[in-house]
Order: structure tokens, then C-alpha cells, then sequence
């Protein structure tokens, strides 16, 4: 009986040595506390931490508001809702909502840009749900003069791999973050404000070229650049990154 003990206690101290060594070595880069709590507004993130001078944040894409864009996905029975925004021209594109696994790259301190790099089609930013911002082309140089009629209530579309994402005002966070709340930021790692600044519309003959301009917010209360949601071309930004872009991987 006295052996059995010893033997017990020794598999017992084995165990722990190998769950404490285990726990060392499957350290994430960095922990919660190291990324700044704007960051964190970016509720949808599956992961978020921060090394060197980047945060990065990972997001799966989806939206969580509904959208016809659900149907015939494995989300349809909580997430499918007809169309039911207020544009008549409204026409359904032939893609589904599909799960992504973006990794956003953004500078913890962005710095204004002395080339202004041409923003990429495909994702430029991202929103506090995930869900990626794109710029104001339908394709290269194209606008979004027929695309938009295949905006859902939300004013989000799909692409063909399934990649859901905003041209434009994400009606939803607006709707529930408020009209000059954060929406989110671009790969510059500058952020993006919606249509309102004080209690006033924001128009783009209040912005420069960028589609932003500099003052404070109450995020920024020293003051920072950042970029305006309106509801004309270029709608979140204009000619160029007013920073030094990240990357977005897949």
C-alpha cells in the first residue's frame, strides 16, 4: 500500500510538470492586456494581440446581422431575412455568405503617408463586426452605380468566394453604435467615424481627398485623423490611404 502511494504521488508530480511545462510553451504571443482598448471595440475579433508595432486581428468575416445573402447557408434558420430595405431596384447577387479567416495587420501607431497608396479592391479595413470595408469600385475603377442594387438592408453584399463586405454606411452598426460612433479602421490604422461629427452630417466637402480630416473625438480626445462614413461616392474613402497601409492575409 505504501508503494501504491509513492508511485501515485510521483505520476501525480509528473502530470502537473508536464500540464506547467505544456501551458509555457502554448503561450500566445501576447497577451489581452497588451492590445489598446479601442481595439477591443472590434467585438467580432476571434483573436486579437499585438507584436512589434502591429495589432493583428483575426476575424472569420460574417456579419452578425441578418441578411438574404443567409439562405441556403448553414446559418439560414437564425440569420436568413428577406429583403426588406427601401431600395426598389434591389436585385440579389448569386453568392452566399461564406466563413473567411482574415488576419488584419495594422500599425498600433499610424503615421500619416507621404505616397497615399491607391486602396486595393478587396478588404481596406475592417468593422467593429468583423466584417471587411471595401472601397468605392465595383472592379478596377468601375463605380458602384449597378452594385449597389445588390445591397442587402444592411448595405452589404457577398462576393463570389462568399466573402460578405461594405462599400458603404454598415446600416447596422450605425444603427445600433450610433451615427458618430467608431466603426472601425483601415488597414492604415486609422480610424473610421460614421456620417455624423458634433450633432452635423458629415459631406465630403467637409473632408480632403482621403475622405478624413483631423480633430477629436471622444475615443481621440487629443485628437487624431480619421476617416467619415457619407453617403456619397466615395462613402468611406477617397483617393488613397492617408497612411502606411498594413496587409490582410487569408
Amino acid at each position: 500500500m505504501f508503494k501504491k502511494l509513492i508511485s501515485l504521488s510521483v505520476n501525480a508530480l509528473i502530470v502537473l510538470a508536464f500540464i506547467s511545462c505544456g501551458s509555457s510553451d502554448d503561450a500566445s504571443p501576447s497577451t489581452s492586456a497588451d492590445v489598446p482598448a479601442i481595439y477591443k471595440k472590434i467585438y467580432a475579433a476571434t483573436d486579437l494581440y499585438v507584436e512589434g508595432d502591429y495589432v493583428y486581428i483575426k476575424t472569420n468575416g460574417r456579419p452578425d446581422h441578418k441578411s438574404p445573402y443567409y439562405k441556403g447557408t448553414q446559418w439560414e434558420s437564425a440569420l436568413y431575412e428577406a429583403y426588406n430595405g427601401s431600395n426598389t431596384s434591389f436585385t440579389i447577387n448569386p453568392n452566399k455568405i461564406a466563413n473567411q479567416t482574415f488576419t488584419f495587420k495594422i500599425p498600433l501607431n499610424p503615421k500619416v503617408s507621404t505616397a497615399h497608396s491607391a486602396t486595393p479592391l478587396g478588404p481596406i479595413g475592417i468593422s467593429l463586426n468583423g466584417v471587411p470595408f471595401y472601397n468605392q469600385y465595383a472592379g478596377p475603377n468601375q463605380p458602384l452605380t449597378n452594385e449597389i442594387n445588390s445591397f442587402d438592408q444592411y448595405f452589404g453584399h457577398p462576393q463570389q468566394s462568399g466573402q460578405y463586405h461594405y462599400h458603404a454606411e454598415p446600416y447596422y452598426l450605425t444603427a445600433t453604435k450610433g451615427n458618430d460612433a467608431l466603426l472601425g479602421f483601415l488597414l492604415d490604422g486609422f480610424p473610421v467615424y460614421g456620417p455624423t461629427e458634433n450633432g452635423k452630417a458629415v459631406s465630403n466637402a467637409d473632408l480632403d481627398a482621403y475622405h478624413g480630416h483631423t480633430s477629436t473625438t471622444s475615443d481621440y480626445p487629443s485628437g487624431i485623423y480619421h476617416y467619415h462614413i457619407t453617403g456619397a461616392d466615395p462613402y468611406i474613402n477617397g483617393s488613397g490611404f492617408y497612411g502606411t497601409a498594413g496587409t490582410v492575409s487569408q
